[in-house]
């Protein structure tokens, strides 16, 4: 068990200054101030809040893979094929209509109850929401039903997706030594990765193999029932898990004030710099994160008019190369810190995306898979260092609550809207060429947050002590601050 420190931690200067100034003084440290993590806790908490993003990420490839038969299965076949692609995107979007209620119920339940309890929830319940949609009847079975409980299925995933990725960051950030945190946190979406390559490559191999009768009348629903063993496993190994250390030492001491924990209404009152910061990165984050992941596979078949086939198996070898070099780019941000990384990610969609997205649009097969890869190239320079930076903008008693809360109000908005966007504004208009001034746009909002933000990498989080990997170093800090 990680051993947490009994003392009062020192004062950690987050985003938001208060007013007046202030007489800091360098404190000495104890011992008993400093986390050092217990490895095997660490890989266990890693592994278990990974596989929940694997989870939800795995949903999303199956989804946007196999989007143009969902537009067939679930919407009638007296209207045209755009349309029906519309209504599917929007029934994705719907899940994204309920994350910021997720956000505003799961988040600060997670600050008070703890990080555990709550991603134990929210596990068993996107487990719930997928296998439901696996279940659902077909239109020509129970008419518009069946476009209906699409929606109140996707809603329920979007509800329970609200508190999941905000808890998995800060889970993995609280429990990692502050030299490790980008490393740490690239695990997380290495998970990401891992369950959309899983759910792409199902749908792909179906579509390569199964007659697209068989895949219209039951081969669709197989990738989702399998939510539901892998819910089963990711909720033992969550209920396994102890709390954070940071919270636990959080808890502790709001005991013996005699509270539970920050007034809700005050992280919008003191820490709003940090909520619209955070907005703005992940504003960038997931606007290039769906383009890429979500629309593209729709964007290379109905636009290029590329074989369906062929199209998924370019976006797949993208990710495939992106999980190579995921875990090597988290420790690289806690060399050179998470703000260069970011703004290099910002400067290149504004800079790149046209001339990448007129590969992807004008060239051939190997032309458009280099178009891709240099788009997943640069959502690297976001999936490496937004799991460790996201958490470092809040302190411990509202971290969970204010990311939930801005992490899903900024999916919601611009993330998880970009497919719907995309495709609406491409049909309406017959311009193929919206994903790359919608990427463009991103960007710039992006490195305007990167810009307000302050470097986190080799720091403690705010409202904790410093977290070290091992004996040696918690020792060597202490000589050092008394030195």
């Amino acid at each position: 068990m990680a051993q947490r420190a009994r003392g009062r931690s020192a004062v950690h200067r987050g985003v938001v200054a208060r007013s007046g100034p202030k007489i800091r003084r360098k404190k000495k440290l104890r011992y008993e101030d400093i986390t050092v993590v217990d490895r095997s806790l660490l890989k266990r908490a890693v592994g278990a809040a990974a596989l929940g993003n694997a989870m939800e990420w795995f949903d999303f490839g199956v989804y946007a893979y196999i989007a143009d038969t969902i537009a067939e299965v679930f919407f009638p076949p007296t209207v045209s094929p755009g349309v029906r692609l519309i209504g599917t995107f929007g029934a994705f979007t719907a899940a994204f209509l309920m994350r910021p209620l997720g956000g505003l119920v799961f988040g600060p339940l997670g600050d008070r109850i703890g990080r555990q309890k709550v991603l134990a929830v929210t596990m068993i319940m996107m487990a719930i929401g997928t296998l439901c949609i696996g279940l659902i009847p077909s239109y020509s079975s129970i008419g518009v039903w069946s476009p209906i409980l699409l929606v109140v299925a996707r809603m329920v995933q979007g509800f329970s997706t609200g508190g999941e990725y905000g808890g998995a960051t800060t889970f993995i950030a609280e429990y990692s030594p502050d030299k490790r945190r980008g490393f740490m946190g690239s695990w997380l979406e290495f998970g990401t990765l891992s369950g959309y390559v899983l759910g792409a490559s199902v749908v792909t191999g179906m579509k390569a193999w199964v007659p697209h009768e068989t895949l219209l009348d039951w081969g669709w629903r197989v990738p989702f029932l399998v939510a539901g063993p892998l819910g089963i496993i990711g909720l033992y190994m969550r209920l396994k898990l102890e709390e954070t250390p940071a919270f636990q030492k959080h808890a502790e001491e709001a005991e013996k004030r005699g509270r539970s924990g920050e007034p809700f209404w005050k992280m919008f009152t003191e820490y709003w710099p940090a909520l619209l910061i955070c907005v703005g990165l992940v504003l960038v984050f997931n606007v290039t994160d769906y383009m890429l992941l979500s629309y593209m596979p729709t964007y290379l078949s109905e636009q290029l008019h590329l074989d369906a086939t062929h199209g998924l198996l370019l976006i797949i070898v993208v990710m495939v190369v992106m999980m190579l070099i995921i875990l090597v780019g988290g420790r690289i941000t806690d060399k050179v810190g998470r703000k260069p990384v970011m703004m290099a990610g910002c400067v290149g969609f504004f800079v790149l995306s046209w001339p990448l997205m007129l590969l992807v649009h004008d060239g051939g097969l190997v032309l458009t898979f280099l178009g891709l890869m240099g788009l997943g190239l640069l959502l690297l320079c976001f999936e490496v260092s937004m799991p460790a930076a996201l958490p470092a903008l809040f302190p411990t008693a509202i971290r969970y609550g204010a990311l939930s809360i801005a992490f899903n109000i900024s999916v919601s908005l611009f993330g998880g809207t970009t497919p719907l966007v995309m495709q609406a504004l491409i049909s309406s208009t017959g311009y193929d060429f919206w994903p790359a001034w919608y990427l463009m746009a991103a960007g710039a909002v992006g490195a305007v947050a990167v810009y307000f933000s302050r470097e986190t990498a080799n720091k403690p989080l705010w409202g904790s002590g410093p977290a070290v990997a091992t004996e040696e170093e918690a020792r060597e800090l202490v000589r050092r601050s008394t030195a």
